[in-house]
Parts: C-alpha cells; sequence; structure tokens
C-alpha cells in the first residue's frame, strides 16, 4: 500500500496558473488563508494560545451561569442536566425508569422548575455506568469535572494527530468546540475515543482496541471506523473492542440487573417513533435524514434517503482501502463520515470530524483544489457555527418548525466532495491538473 499521495508535477504549473485564474479570489483566499496559519510556528503557536484561551473563557463563564443561575434557567436546560439526574437515579436503584420518556421527563420537571426542555434517554447502560461517580458533586461541579477532562483529553489526541496543521483544525471545529462545551454533550469523550482508534490502529493494535470498544456508550459513531479496520484485517483490534463490549455489558448486568437491558431496547424503539414523528430538534441534528425531513420529504423517504447515505459513506471508506489511499487519509475519510451514518446525531458529535481533518490535512493539498477545500472547510464550519446560532435566546424565538437542518444538508454535500475525491484520485487521470492528480497507487 502506497504511503502517500502523489503531489502535482512541474509541468502542470500552467494548468493550475489557468484555473486560479478561473476562479473567484475570495474563495481561493480562504482555503490559502487556514493553511497559512501553520506557515511559522510563532504563528501557530499564537492560533492557538488564542483559541484555546477562548475556549477557556467559554468554559469559565459556562461555569459561572450553572453556579449562578443553575441548570434550569429561563425554560433553557442542558443535555449535561440530564447526564447529571441519570448518574442520581443509579444510585437510587430506579435507573431503569430513566429509559421511560414519559417517567424521565417528569423527573426533569421535577427539578427544573417550570423548564419546557426535556432530553430523552437511549444512551446504552454502560454510559451510565461511567456517570455514576458524578453523583456525588454538585451539579456544577460534575459539569465542571466531566467537560473539562474530556474537552482536555480530546484537545491532546487532536494535537498529537494534527501535529503543524492542530491551529488550522481548531480554527475549523471552534463553532462546534464550542456548542458542546455550552451544552456539556459527550462530544469531546466520543471524539477523544476515535482519535485514540486512528492514532494507534496500527501498531498499538490493543490500546486501539480498548478505545473503540469504549465508544459502545455511542456505538453508530463507531461504524465506519470499525468497518475500516475489519477491511484492514486489524483482527486484534476487533477482537479486543469486542471483550470491552462483553465485559462491560456484564458490569451493567451485574450492577443494574437484566431488566436494564429490556429497558434500554424499549427506549431506542420509543426514541425511532420520536424521529419518525419529527419531535426531536431536527435543526440541531446534523443527519440526512433530518435535513431531508425538514425540507418536506416524508419519514419514509427521509429514512431511505439516510440508508443512501450511509451506503455512500460506508463505501468510501471501502474505496479508499480497496484502490490503496494511504490508511491516514482513509482513516481520516473513516472519522469525517462516522457523524453521516445514524439519523440521530447532533452538532455536539462534530469534534469527530475534528479527528478525520487533522489526519486529511497533510494530504489535501495533493488532491483538491483550492477552491475544493474552501469548500470543504466552509461546510465543516458551517454544521458547527449553525449549531451554535441555533442555540443564542435570538435563534430560539423562532419556530422550530421553520428551521432548516442545514448542517445536516452540509453534510450531504461535504460526503459528496470526498466521495468524488476518492474516486478521482484512486484511479488513473490522463493529465495531472490540480484536484485531480494521479492515481495514489502506482
Amino acid at each position: 500500500m502506497n504511503g502517500s499521495l502523489p503531489s502535482v508535477k512541474p509541468e502542470a504549473a500552467s494548468s493550475i496558473a489557468k484555473f486560479r485564474g478561473r476562479q473567484g479570489p475570495f474563495i481561493l483566499m480562504f482555503a490559502e488563508t487556514l493553511e497559512s496559519v501553520r506557515s511559522q510556528p510563532s504563528k501557530r503557536a499564537l492560533y492557538v494560545r488564542a483559541i484555546v484561551a477562548a475556549l477557556a473563557a467559554i468554559f469559565a463563564l459556562k461555569i459561572y451561569w450553572f453556579v449562578r443561575w443553575g441548570f434550569w434557567h429561563d425554560q433553557q436546560v442542558p443535555d449535561f442536566a440530564a447526564f447529571h439526574l441519570v448518574a442520581q437515579r443509579v444510585w437510587l436503584g430506579d435507573l431503569d425508569l430513566t429509559y421511560r420518556f414519559a417517567v424521565f421527563m417528569k423527573m426533569q420537571a421535577s427539578q427544573s422548575g417550570g423548564a419546557t426542555g426535556f432530553m430523552p434517554w437511549t444512551y446504552p447502560p454502560q454510559f451510565d455506568l461511567l456517570l455514576a461517580p458524578l453523583a456525588f458533586l454538585p451539579t456544577w461541579a460534575a459539569y465542571a469535572l466531566f467537560t473539562g477532562a474530556t474537552l482536555a483529553a480530546y484537545l491532546m489526541t487532536l494535537r498529537k494527530l494534527a501535529g503543524e496543521h492542530f491551529a488550522q483544525v481548531l480554527v475549523i471545529l471552534f463553532p462546534a468546540i464550542a456548542i458542546t462545551i455550552g451544552c456539556g454533550q459527550n462530544g469531546f469523550l466520543t471524539g477523544a475515543l476515535i482519535g485514540l482508534v486512528c492514532a494507534h490502529a496500527d501498531r498499538r493494535q490493543v490500546l486501539a482496541g480498548l478505545a473503540l470498544g469504549a465508544m459502545v456508550i455511542k456505538p453508530h459513531l463507531a461504524v465506519a471506523i470499525g468497518l475500516y479496520l475489519l477491511v484492514t484485517r486489524q483482527w486484534v483490534t476487533i477482537a479486543v473492542a469486542a471483550g470491552v463490549v462483553l465485559v462491560s455489558s456484564l458490569a451493567c448486568t451485574l450492577a443494574f440487573g437484566p431488566q436494564i437491558w429490556l429497558a434500554w431496547l424499549g427506549a431506542i424503539k420509543e426514541s425511532a417513533g420520536f424521529l419518525e414523528q419529527g419531535l426531536y430538534p431536527l435543526f440541531r441534528m446534523i443527519s440526512g435524514y433530518a435535513a431531508l425531513y425538514n425540507f418536506g420529504v416524508p419519514a419514509g423517504g427521509a429514512f431511505w434517503g439516510q440508508v443512501t447515505i450511509a451506503g455512500l459513506a460506508l463505501a468510501t471508506v471501502v474505496l479508499g482501502v480497496v484502490r490503496g489511499m494511504p490508511p491516514s487519509f482513509t482513516l481520516g475519510v473513516a472519522a469525517v463520515v462516522s457523524v453521516m451514518i445514524s439519523p440521530y446525531a447532533y452538532d455536539y458529535d462534530l469534534p469527530i470530524t475534528g479527528v478525520g481533518l487533522a489526519l486529511l490535512l497533510p494530504d489535501l493539498p495533493k488532491v483538491a483544489s483550492p477552491r475544493e477545500r474552501s469548500i470543504m472547510y466552509t461546510l465543516l464550519m458551517l454544521a458547527g457555527a449553525y449549531g451554535l446560532l441555533q442555540s443564542t435566546s435570538l435563534a430560539s424565538g423562532f419556530d422550530e418548525r421553520f428551521k432548516p437542518a442545514i448542517a445536516g444538508a452540509a453534510l450531504m454535500v461535504l460526503l459528496t466532495m470526498l466521495l468524488q475525491t476518492m474516486w478521482r484520485n484512486a484511479l488513473p487521470a490522463p493529465s495531472v491538473e490540480l484536484g485531480a492528480p494521479a492515481r495514489a497507487l502506482e
């Protein structure tokens, strides 16, 4: 398998110049401006410090907000409030009731003082077990510990993968990171776990398997990475991951009783009904299903549209392996498309795409034109920024029925571009042009 992608040959310089001349100056400059961030170590360090400081300020302000007003202020309920409530129910011995939506809604309402927000609970019991220790902390302290620890783990993993591209990844992912801090969700945890799988998939398969097995907390986000490992026959990683799932499932059965699995399956069934009826905030979702449904496609059509999108996403991963694309590039594609498999994916799941972007950036200029890269960067930023906008009090005043799922549409376009890029660069090309180089496997 070839370990690198071909660069544009010197004889293509005139074609490149003509290509640049035909493009709008702004769209060309956008990619080049973002990529120039890594031109000097001092410049990279400046951007990293500025972005990390901004994220730390958002984190600190959120903690202050929760200390000052609590989690149930002004009818708005952050997702972490449900996390902490579930942790408490673990010790009260009635965890299975959290999987009954009507009952869990009453639990949240009893603590909210009239807040209208509600978060259904469909996480596997392994995530309940992980949250259980947080019940012994005040809610704001539990939020600070969970979000702070997972954010730090995510940023360290991302830095290891991105190297000199770290600052650029942070710029593009800033909106998605900010929205995840705001709601206290587990996007940093899943992003760090997928990042560990990608970082150690080739040489430290046991560690990669442990991280992949831990993704049982959100298994639908690990499908694409799992397929990559299966196609590349990394049996040790797969075996270790399966062992983690089995052992953790046994631990949950011993801790919560076998009835917890029936409760969980019932919640999944009920959740599917909610999704079919459009009762979730689809405008915050990033799936093709949400985009199609909110654009007026009936639930059945949106479901088959999602199946098609998931199939294309997985085909993109297989194509990269079969055609001999560099492993890091194909892994990057697998990480990016991980959020496109399930109809149930939100903007706070987007940190995983940062892992994929970190792996793609070293070779992306060799296989995509400045125009294409600009569009890809814009789509990723838009997916996160739209969710950030929708979380503001200004946007929340509009009727949710008239809010399109822009992020889902953006990722559909991104998938099309990734599939086109993988197909084009895995096949022989009659001439070498920017954005259409020769095949990766010589």
